[in-house]
């Protein structure tokens, strides 16, 4: 009778279950195109009305956007060049000189430009984040071509090098914003991941600025996001900001901000994304390669069954011997018992274990 109360409980289950999941489904896909129909709606606004400050910017002009030696990095194309370029405080963290001084402040006013259009025109500004109150989307503005060519001519050719199994090499997507720090605007930016695969960060100005380092605590993989554990000491890592200068990191390497102390700081971000890498990871469960927490879970699973194995693997004499040695009948069978012993010890793998059975069986001796 207790059985077939729990079926029919777990079958009621799954029925409510699939017919939640048949209510919800339909429901969430209406609410997305809903959402997207309305974000197309409001950067179509800001495009017809919004008149930029430096138009220029708004093409991709590569010679005045990126310092010499990165320029000369990417056209070379070789992981040589990269490196030759590039400082490497902890595995998978580069930082480099990227961006010149002028395209900072251009884009710097652009956006100082832009929020106060916003403000005069009391439209609504959508940030970049959950986790940034502060700053603006690029693309929401017009600079959507230029990201694009960011993202497929300058980061993915370093991508496809140093983060090939992340998707690195098929980066085809991403969300591009600028943040804004101080004390009137973020003090810090709690632990997170970005959802991204790999992230670009370059300070475009700091006035008197203390405090805010970036900081890291090492590459988890989402189920282990906020596993709690501390992080080894080789994956933690304070950053700097100093303008111009990126900092390129793994999308899934923990990370914030620490809290301003002085001053004003502003930085672009820009998460890359990788549709194709997306849909080979949807499923997989074990990043044991690169997560230490998937890679701890599966060392212990591992010993699990090993140890398992072992005792069903257990010759059948080793038992009886245990049993002969707690039921103290080993007297008569002493040294046919130990001569049997030593014969199989010659055979067993297991030299620790053997010694331990040895040391056992001497005491009858």
């Amino acid at each position: 009778m207790i059985k077939l109360v729990k079926l029919l409980l777990t079958f009621s289950e799954k029925v409510d279950g699939a017919i939640l999941q048949n209510f919800v489904g339909p429901s969430k896909r209406k609410m997305d195109v809903l959402r997207v129909a309305k974000l197309k709606k409001y950067k179509e606004d800001i495009l017809l009305n919004y008149q930029p400050l430096h138009k220029e910017i708004y093409t991709m002009d590569a010679q005045n956007f990126f310092t010499p030696s990165f320029l000369s990095a990417i056209q070379e194309n070789t992981e040589a060049a990269f490196k030759s370029i590039m400082h490497e405080p902890r595995p998978g963290i580069y930082t480099f000189d990227m961006l010149q001084p002028l395209f900072c402040q251009k884009l710097i006013s652009e956006v100082i430009h832009y929020e106060k259009w916003i403000l005069e025109t009391k439209r609504k500004i959508l940030r970049p984040s959950l986790m940034n109150k502060y700053g603006v989307v690029l693309d929401d503005f017009g600079l959507t071509p230029i990201l694009d060519t960011f993202v497929t001519d300058f980061i993915r050719p370093i991508a496809g090098v140093f983060y090939t199994e992340f998707g690195g090499s098929s980066l085809d997507s991403h969300h591009g914003f600028v943040v804004e720090y101080g004390n009137s605007k973020a003090v810090k930016v709690e632990l997170h991941v970005d959802d991204a695969e790999v992230s670009l960060n370059v300070c475009l100005g700091a006035k008197d600025f203390s405090g805010g380092q970036l900081f890291f605590r090492g590459v988890r993989c989402h189920e282990h996001t906020n596993s709690g554990t501390q992080p080894e000491p080789e994956e933690i890592f304070n950053h700097c900001h100093v303008p111009g200068r990126a900092i390129l990191h793994l999308g899934c390497n923990r990370h914030g901000v620490k809290p301003v102390t002085s001053g004003n700081g502003i930085n672009f971000v820009l998460w890359c994304r990788s549709s194709t890498y997306r849909g080979l990871v949807k499923t997989k469960r074990d990043f044991s390669s690169w997560c230490r927490e998937c890679k701890r879970k599966k060392e212990e699973e591992e010993e699990t069954m090993h140890q398992v194995k072992r005792v069903k693997q257990e010759p059948e004499w080793k038992r009886h011997l245990e049993l002969l040695l707690k039921r103290e009948m080993l007297s008569s069978f002493s040294f046919y018992a130990f001569g049997l012993f030593q014969k199989e010890m010659a055979n067993d793998d297991d030299h620790a274990r053997n010694i331990a059975y040895a040391s056992k069986v001497s005491l009858f001796f």
